[in-house]
């Protein structure tokens, strides 16, 4: 009996390039044809061009046509999600490459949720600057769901949260915890106490809050019987202590955030009663070889705020 193999050719030649990829990419990031053609210096018409070539090519429609900015049609947002992890792979590969042997150089990529990246990475960079001058920085600022899928995706190699990992996917450093402190103009001092708040004794502020920790604190309130003023709640922990500073209200934030505007009008005490507390991970997946400048930059992290320097007697000085 003769058997015969016939290879099945598909019935649409698809053809899409890496330079197709990027183009997509940044006009989804920009939101609009004209600034993505500015970011990739290429004239305008030429982009809608090539993304009406890509479209014909896959035989679907990417974008809603008749918005002055960008909507995705279903079939684009698959290819966003796709797309966005091939180029992480890609730009990935190359820095891997490319590092071999160049010594601490090229460009670090990491994500942050806001309230950790503010407390802890000017401090990191710019130490790390100082170190390693030729390294320059990439990063992303989202809530922390995003910044795992950016980390999963590898477009970034470090990701900066407050969400716990999961061990069998990412190495991680995990910080102690710090507690959460009302931070309070000093002419509407809250409380009895010199040091501390109790909750209850916030029945009656108006409360500025990051997002992460705002359902935990209505509910111990409502545990104590109250349901609390929630007048601003914003992630970015300066314009908290700016709104704090202009007597708006009280804040509640990380016992850290005191090293972010030194300011005489600002007051900070413990929340006891419950008390509430904060920690920040470090992540990076476990299956994947890290850059030299991002190995040395978690080794500068482990260091400057874990003290494991005697741990890690490899860290170059310059």
């Amino acid at each position: 009996m003769n058997i015969c193999y016939r290879r099945l050719r598909p019935e649409r030649e698809i053809d899409m390039e890496i330079k197709d990829m990027r183009a997509f990419y940044a006009i989804v990031e920009e939101g609009n044809i004209s600034h993505a053609a500015q970011r990739l210096d290429i004239a305008q018409p030429a982009l809608s061009r090539q993304m009406k070539r890509l479209e014909t090519s896959l035989g679907v429609q990417l974008f809603e046509r008749g918005s002055r900015r960008i909507r995705l049609t279903d079939a684009g947002r698959v290819l966003y999600s796709r797309v966005e992890h091939i180029l992480g792979m890609v730009d990935g590969t190359v820095r891997e490459i490319t590092e071999i042997g160049s010594g601490i150089a090229g460009s670090i990529q990491l994500g942050t949720i806001t309230t950790s990246g503010a407390l802890l990475l000017p401090e990191l960079i710019s130490e790390f600057h100082r170190r390693y001058p030729q390294v320059t920085y990439q990063i992303w600022e989202a809530e922390g769901a995003r910044i795992l899928e950016l980390l999963d995706n590898r477009v970034i190699e470090i990701a900066i949260t407050r969400t716990q990992v999961d061990s069998k996917v990412y190495e991680s450093i995990v910080l102690p915890n710090e507690p959460l402190v009302v931070v309070m103009n000093k002419d509407q001092v809250i409380g009895a106490s010199d040091s501390e708040v109790r909750m209850e004794e916030l029945r009656d502020t108006p409360i500025i809050i990051p997002l992460r920790w705002q359902s935990l604190f209505i509910a111990n309130c409502r545990k104590l019987g109250f349901d609390p003023h929630i007048l601003c709640v914003s992630d970015s922990i300066v314009q908290d202590l700016l709104l704090v500073k202009r007597g708006m209200g009280a804040a509640i934030l990380p016992v850290s955030s005191r090293t972010l505007l030194t300011d005489g009008n600002l007051h900070y005490k413990k929340l006891v009663s419950p008390e509430m507390s904060t920690h920040t991970v470090i992540a990076w997946l476990k299956n994947r070889t890290l850059s030299s400048s991002s190995e040395h930059f978690i080794k500068l992290f482990r260091e400057m705020f874990l003290g494991e320097r005697a741990q890690h007697g490899d860290e170059e000085t310059v």
